[in-house]
């Protein structure tokens, strides 16, 4: 696995605490503490790929309740992972994707002194929406893909185990825990 990149979905309020809380959530928080602060101990570069939706965004009017809407505290990632703004990067997005209409691809080519990164390993959520929707323009644009088990959640149960098996069976995504993929930094396999 080479030039590594971890990529946080939506850890925003919103989904935490906030008008569309998944009470699973909160079951991440620490195991990303763990990835984040490894990635820094490494000096792997963190995205946080976060919702910041316009009131008239597609999403907000024809699908969802208003949420994460650009500018409010809803739309800030949770304290927990506040992220630290001396190295890591904020790429918003309006649409499920992560890649869709943003700078994340740009930016993900332009790390490592500009040989770009080779490997993603998201976390956060949902694991069968934003996350799955982020995973597969990685895929599409060639980028190896690490999903951590216990970093990403869903609404239920059923939903984060069926998007674990999609993602590792379409798009060929190991699946790891936050415990192996700090390890294998830790091992610098990663890198």
């Amino acid at each position: 696995m080479i030039r590594p990149v971890i990529i946080l979905v939506d850890m925003l309020n919103d989904f935490v605490t906030g008008v569309l809380r998944a009470r699973r959530a909160e079951n991440i928080i620490v195991p990303l503490q763990c990835l984040v602060s490894g990635a820094h101990e490494k000096g792997v570069p963190v995205v946080f790929s976060n919702d910041a939706h316009y009131s008239q965004d597609y999403e907000i009017t024809q699908k969802w309740a208003p949420h994460a809407i650009k500018g409010t505290l809803g739309a800030e990632v949770i304290l927990e992972l506040a992220p630290d703004l001396t190295k890591d990067f904020i790429v918003e997005k309006h649409t499920y994707s992560g890649f869709y209409e943003t700078g994340l691809d740009l930016l993900l080519r332009d790390l490592y002194r500009g040989e770009g990164a080779k490997t993603v390993i998201f976390g956060g959520l949902h694991t069968h929406m934003c996350v799955r929707h982020t995973v597969a323009d990685a895929f599409f644009r060639g980028y190896s893909i690490i999903v951590a088990s216990d970093g990403t959640e869903a609404f239920t149960a059923q939903y984060h185990n069926q998007g674990l098996k999609y993602l590792k069976n379409v798009y060929g995504a190991k699946i790891l825990t936050v415990k192996e993929i700090v390890e294998d930094l830790d091992k610098n396999i990663i890198r």
